[in-house]
């Protein structure tokens, strides 16, 4: 993706002292959004988030019903955007706990997927095999459903990098 002036179509102020922004190039060669009053420039990065593939030991996925956008209603895995001060590990914990009412830890991670976000334009996603050592299964959070499928079963999903996590953990 070439960095132009539509890439920053709404950005127009400084989140530092509230100046307004004018678009240069930079020292990298790229054209970005600098404040000529206190220096500092804009960078435009994904959002980062943890995703979460929970097996049972009847070889059923785990999915929730998503609450809110992006996707509100559609089916996907656990997951969510990690916050500033936690790691990927960390925020896929917390999601599994907010969304489904299980507690745990990672098993394996399973990678890392960059895709389009209506939102956000780009997030990337960290994939984490997840074990269960307790909680009650209970939609939580922005979920408004959480039960287990089985594999030959599964809905179509909200986003292609839940697709993706499945097939590292499961094959084609």
């Amino acid at each position: 993706m070439t960095l132009t002036r539509e890439t920053y179509h709404n950005i127009n102020f400084c989140i530092r002292c509230g100046s307004g922004l004018s678009l240069k190039i930079d020292k990298e060669n790229k054209l970005r959004p600098h404040c000529p009053a206190c220096g500092w420039t804009y960078y435009k990065n994904p959002i980062p988030a943890a995703t979460c593939v929970i097996i049972n030991n009847k070889k059923e996925i785990l999915l929730v019903k998503r609450k809110n956008e992006p996707q509100a209603g559609k089916w996907a895995l656990p997951s969510g955007y990690i916050e500033i001060d936690q790691n990927p590990e960390e925020s896929a914990i917390e999601e599994m706990k907010e969304e489904t009412g299980l507690t745990g830890g990672i098993d394996k991670f399973l990678g890392f997927y960059a895709d389009f976000s209506p939102l956000y334009e780009k997030v990337i996603s960290f994939g984490f095999l997840m074990q269960v050592t307790g909680g009650l299964l209970q939609a939580g959070d922005d979920a408004a459903e959480a039960c287990y499928v089985p594999l030959d079963k599964l809905p179509p999903l909200a986003f292609t990098s839940h697709n993706f996590f499945i097939k590292q953990v499961v094959g084609s």
